[in-house]
């Protein structure tokens, strides 16, 4: 692909190697990885790509300059709905957008090695420890934008739909759904509040439209924020409060050092949009 033979590339990352000082990939009889140092170093690599990329565009291809910015965030419908504005908001005719959906760790992960330019997550008592100790190892740091009250999302003909007000002990009897964090499937890096909980019936799924399918198929319900819950289905998923001490303080991830790009505060404002009324 690169149109050099494999002993010419791989003499070029040895010098880089050597340059460096670092370990770039481990090297097995089943191929290579890379290492913790070669994902840092493959996200600056990245940056300069992409610079080299805008400059050529500029100065050599007399093209527009392509718009690149990205963002990594748990499954909520408003950071969708945020992005969708940001881009009618500033939508080019070059550019090159990029939305993930995906685990919290994943996020961090995004946003450590600049694949995502911020990542979007919550904090609570029950993750706010370990999450902080996580974006202080991984040199990030979080902005808070909005505290929410928590709610349990359910089908409008739910037997509990019509409570003004839901306990954890009502919700015992109906399975919880959870989504996949892969390799860190932990309380912490849960997505729901009160993953400590014990239930009884749990299913875990990756994709938010199954979780829709699931609620109205199996009086299934999960714990959100409550924010924006008239999504895929319409008026078929209701909201309801949680009475439970807690709150979700919802804010976006970047990296220590970097203030956020243009898009990225106007991102940021799309975001505060759907923030609770109070």
């Amino acid at each position: 692909m690169l149109y050099i033979s494999q002993p010419s590339l791989s003499n070029a990352i040895r010098e880089i190697e050597k340059e460096t000082g670092i370990t770039l990939f481990i090297r097995s009889r089943s191929g290579i990885s890379l290492t913790q140092e070669g994902m840092e170093f493959l996200g600056y690599a990245r940056q300069v790509l992409q610079q080299m990329e805008l400059l050529e565009d500029k100065y050599i291809a007399d093209v527009p300059q392509k718009t690149r910015f990205g963002v990594s965030t748990q499954h909520y419908t408003f950071t969708e709905n945020a992005f969708v504005d940001l881009v009618k908001r500033f939508g080019q005719e070059r550019y090159e957008f990029y939305f993930n959906e995906t685990g919290t760790h994943q996020i961090l992960e995004d946003v450590k090695n600049r694949i995502s330019d911020l990542g979007v997550i919550y904090l609570s008592k029950e993750n706010d420890t370990v999450l902080c100790k996580t974006m202080d190892d991984l040199q990030l740091r979080f902005e808070p934008l909005f505290s929410a009250t928590p709610h349990v999302f359910l089908w409008k003909e739910h037997p509990l739909a019509r409570r003004g007000g839901l306990r954890l002990a009502d919700l015992q009897p109906f399975p919880r759904l959870n989504f996949v964090q892969g390799s860190y499937e932990s309380a912490y890096y849960s997505e729901e509040l009160f993953s400590t909980v014990p239930s009884p019936k749990q299913i875990r799924i990756n994709d938010r439209g199954a979780i829709v399918n699931f609620m109205l198929g199996l009086n299934a319900y999960t714990i959100s924020s409550g924010i924006f819950p008239r999504y895929l289905h319409g008026d078929n998923i209701i909201a309801v409060p949680l009475l439970e001490e807690e709150a979700i303080r919802i804010g976006y991830v970047i990296n220590e050092k970097q203030e956020l790009s243009e898009l990225g505060r106007i991102y940021v404002d799309e975001l505060l949009k759907y923030a609770p009324q109070t």
